[in-house]
């Protein structure tokens, strides 16, 4: 049980959360989308709590006071980009209550912390934004009294904090358009969310350099990450950039007649010249960010309080363009994109080589804008898109307009099983005519068929229906029924058999086991001997099995 945390484990924690963000820095870089595709939010928040670990070292005090003290003085000295400065005010935030401990603090007072530095980060921005790492720790913060209640031991009250906060962080694309385009959680929160492990590492017995990061830390939860592929998650569609100049420094030395008024109102004339603005410290050091046209005039404001110290300033321009360099320098001839519902289909696509795969189907029929959203983010010249379903074509081909560089190509694919086909006959070393040529004809190879259930009493294809009943069907017409799923899937096998087919396939739906398909594909063995018979975890819904033969 550890119920309390004295100022020797305090470090531990700080250490064990600065080594665990380290570790995964590269995975956060590749993130990071917002405000400019940098890359560098993973390495902005470890440097700057790797200067907190640094301060902390030069401590050689046990009291409270003079532990946080360091955290916060080289936390703020070494804060870089918006992630690490906001990441400074966290940390700023959380020592101002811990540091008034006498000899240990509770999870009730770790929550107060929290709630502090979520004050003094939003606080700390001149415009917060929701959907970045403010709102996860926000919502960190505004949970953590209730589970301090709850939880007394640290790590079961960690392990629930930090739900929430993933929970957070799987929203932030909602919140933030940006990260919604790019389809990708932001980058400052997975970064916050990798310290909060470390500090449950400190006391959970789990080393914090000793593999990666749990996935759950870094991608939603959702059968999103199985449809999108997080290799290519920046959108190529980079746009342009407001202001050019991302310029950082420090202001030291401060006049004796500068007052904390005058850094407030240097915040105001900044925030009148660029965007991303942060002015935080006090009258003994002050930490600048800003965005603008006019570094120049961003320095002159800054020497009317003190000396300048430190200053950085990196042109976004130039990094915008060397991006759109890269992406055009790897840019290929052509690529796959594939629609379809179920996580197991969604696998059976990428391993064929698709780019990516959204979800879609049956009752949940992706827009134009969806489709042309995830065709931009494959970097192909040429992309063949397989609908997978007949009412998706239509949206398909409207997407064409919506796209920009690269060519859509619809190939009429009406079933996943087609879908499957044609994109087993994509070759990377024919011409884009062929492999459409070759796909278009690899669909006449396929007969496909779907067993479900009927949702109402109807007479149709000669078939009287009422509600329940297990019914197969092809693209077209329904082909069987009965009250068994088993002999329904049977009866539609048996109504597209022709004897031309070598191969029958069947994909299971989510509301079927694996042991029942293993029945079922040795069943249709036995009727049909001079076929190959085989069975995959489809995971779709609605549709019990989906039956391919080829």
């Amino acid at each position: 049980m550890q119920k309390t945390i004295n100022s020797t484990e305090f470090r531990k924690m700080i250490i064990s959360g600065s080594r665990m963000l380290d570790i995964n820095r590269t995975k956060i870089d590749s993130y990071n989308v917002f405000p400019v595709p940098d890359g560098d939010t993973g390495t902005n928040m470890s440097l700057t709590l790797q200067s907190a670990v640094k301060e902390l070292g030069g401590c050689t005090s046990n009291r409270f006071q003079e532990i946080c003290d360091s955290v916060s003085k080289g936390a703020l000295k070494g804060a870089r980009g918006n992630s690490g400065v906001i990441s400074s005010q966290i940390m700023r935030g959380i020592c101002s209550v811990i540091k008034d401990t006498k000899d240990s603090f509770t999870t009730k007072i770790f929550a107060k912390a929290l709630e502090a530095g979520t004050k003094v980060a939003y606080g700390a921005v001149a415009i917060p934004k929701e959907g970045t790492i403010l709102t996860v720790v926000r919502l960190m913060s505004e949970a953590a009294p209730r589970l301090a209640s709850e939880h007394k031991d640290f790590v079961p009250f960690l392990k629930a904090l930090i739900e929430v906060g993933d929970e957070a962080l799987a929203r932030t694309p909602e919140l933030l358009p940006v990260l919604k385009k790019a389809g990708v959680v932001d980058s400052g929160g997975m970064g916050l969310m990798t310290i909060m492990r470390g500090f449950l590492a400190a006391f959970s017995g789990d080393e914090a350099d000793l593999g990666e990061i749990p996935t759950e830390a870094v991608e939603t939860k959702s059968d999103e990450d199985v449809f999108g592929d997080n290799s290519d998650i920046i959108n190529l569609d980079l746009g342009e950039i407001e202001f050019a100049y991302c310029t950082e420094f420090f202001v030291i030395n401060l006049k004796q007649m500068t007052t904390l008024a005058d850094i407030d109102k240097l915040k105001e004339k900044l925030m009148q010249i660029g965007d991303s603005v942060i002015c935080i410290g006090d009258l003994e050091l002050v930490k600048v960010h800003v965005h603008t046209n006019t570094p120049g005039i961003a320095l002159s404001y800054a020497l009317e309080l003190g000396e300048l110290d430190r200053i950085k300033i990196e042109n976004m321009l130039e990094e915008n363009r060397a991006l759109k360099a890269k992406m055009e320098a790897e840019k290929k001839e052509m690529g796959m994109l594939a629609i379809c519902a179920g996580s197991g289909l969604a696998e059976i696509f990428k391993d064929l080589l698709c780019d990516r795969i959204i979800e879609g189907g049956q009752t949940m029929n992706p827009a134009a804008q969806d489709i042309a959203d995830a065709v931009q983010k494959i970097n192909a010249s040429n992309v063949f898109v397989f609908p997978n379903n007949s009412n998706v074509i239509l949206a398909a081909e409207q997407a064409k307009a919506l796209v920009n560089n690269r060519t859509i190509h619809v190939i009429p694919t009406k079933t996943v099983p087609q879908g499957f086909a044609a994109a087993l006959a994509f070759n990377p070393e024919a011409s884009v005519p062929e492999n459409k040529t070759n796909m278009t004809h690899a669909i006449d190879n396929v007969s496909s068929g779907q067993v479900t259930y009927a949702v109402r009493n109807t007479t149709m294809n000669g078939f009287k229906l009422k509600e329940g009943d297990i019914i197969g069907l092809d693209n077209k017409r329904i082909l069987a029924k009965s009250d068994s799923i088993e002999e329904t899937t049977v009866k539609l096998v048996k109504a597209l058999k022709n004897d031309d087919h070598e191969m029958i396939t069947l994909y299971y739906g989510e509301g079927v086991k694996e042991e029942e398909a293993e029945e079922l594909a040795a069943k249709i063995t036995e009727l049909y001997p001079d076929c190959d018979v085989d069975f995959h975890y489809g995971g779709q819904p609605v549709y019990y099995y989906m039956v391919s033969l080829e």
